[in-house]
């Protein structure tokens, strides 16, 4: 090789380096969101750019559509921020809502903030607060449902294991609980642990309603008795 193409070889390559760098730090800058506090996304200059807040979700702000999950999120530190007309983020979700999501779950969310500063929501997580209880002096579900009619409307705790799939909270019931060979549905809708899954023992607190199922007054717990010898 003379001496004039080694130089435009050495030069051609050096070329392609710089090129492939380039096209490296645009790609690693497009996908990076930045992390924002809900005040930061609503009153600075983030339209149209990648990022990701957190929340928790505001009770009743939950509807849904052919477009998605449309929900509000508010300052974890604030839980009266939405009742008296505090600042919430409103966000559009188009992906299956996680089981454990619902009312007051911290949900951290990524996606294109919009010209009204609402957040297009393109990958979400929750965190929810893990919750044990003992299950002393709870009813079982048979021990509940013998006693018929006389206990309906009366605060409850009732233990037993989860059976079946855990449903997200638009749906009719959250889950089925078990206990000496009698179920009942179970109402929530709020977050639920991740360790809530299909066999798990839970405590849950609530009343007996008219209908035949079980309304949750409170978030349903893990058996700290069944979780400890696990």
């Amino acid at each position: 090789m003379n001496k004039k193409a080694k130089s435009r070889l050495i030069v051609v390559g050096g070329i392609v380096v710089v090129v492939m760098l380039v096209i490296i730090a645009v790609a690693g800058s497009g996908g990076a969101a930045s992390s924002l506090s809900i005040d930061e996304v609503r009153t600075g200059d983030y339209v149209g750019k990648k990022v990701q807040v957190s929340g928790s979700v505001v009770a009743d702000s939950l509807e849904s559509d052919d477009a998605g999950a449309h929900f509000e999120i508010q300052p974890e530190t604030d839980a009266d921020s939405a009742a008296s007309g505090g600042e919430v983020l409103v966000v559009h979700y188009d992906g299956a809502l996680p089981a454990t999501f619902g009312t007051g779950v911290v949900a951290i969310c990524t996606g294109t903030v919009e010209s009204d500063c609402s957040l297009t929501c393109t990958e979400m997580v929750t965190k929810c607060p893990s919750k044990y209880e003992s299950a002393e002096g709870s009813l079982t579900v048979k021990g509940l449902l013998d006693q018929g009619d006389s206990m309906v409307g009366q605060e409850t705790k009732l233990c037993g294991y989860v059976k079946g799939a855990v449903n997200g909270i638009d749906a009719a019931y959250r889950f089925t609980i078990e206990s000496q060979d009698a179920t009942i549905n179970v109402v929530w809708d709020g977050g639920l642990d991740e360790a809530v899954t299909d066999g798990a023992a839970v405590v849950v607190s609530g009343q007996l309603q008219a209908d035949g199922t079980f309304l949750a007054s409170e978030q349903p717990a893990i058996d700290e008795a069944v979780a400890q010898n696990a």
